[in-house]
């Protein structure tokens, strides 16, 4: 290496060089990274399953009061006779949320008592 080389390649001119390159590039990958997509929800109405106790107030009194208006989806309530039948319809589809016991879950995801299925908390 020649003297000159030597001299201005250091390490504080390799990183303001790394740095420079780095702000440079951060807009470009920032336009590839945005989700591409409509801020609108992927649903209009949801099903919302529950059993008739009083620990799903907060999912009767969400629909009553128009709060998921505010996300521009309806909250359409179901109410369910028993926890299984909760479990049977979240495994078949037919409701797309539910107001069930922790457990339940994790019951579903393992496949305890019917068919495994991946469920989120």
């Amino acid at each position: 290496m020649t003297d000159h080389l030597k001299t201005s390649l250091n390490r504080r001119t390799v990183l303001q060089a790394a740095t420079v390159g780095a702000v440079g590039v951060s807009p470009a990958l920032r336009a590839l990274v945005h989700a591409q997509g409509s801020d609108a929800p992927e649903k209009k109405e949801v099903k919302i399953g529950f059993i008739p106790l009083t620990d799903c107030a907060s999912v009767v009194m969400a629909s009553v009061l128009g709060f998921d208006k505010k996300y521009g989806v309806t909250i359409i309530p179901t109410k369910e006779a028993s926890w299984a039948g909760v479990r049977d319809k979240l495994v078949n589809g037919e409701l797309d949320f539910a107001h069930v016991l922790y457990g339940l879950v994790y019951g579903v995801h393992l496949g305890t008592a019917g068919p495994k299925k991946d469920m989120a908390v």
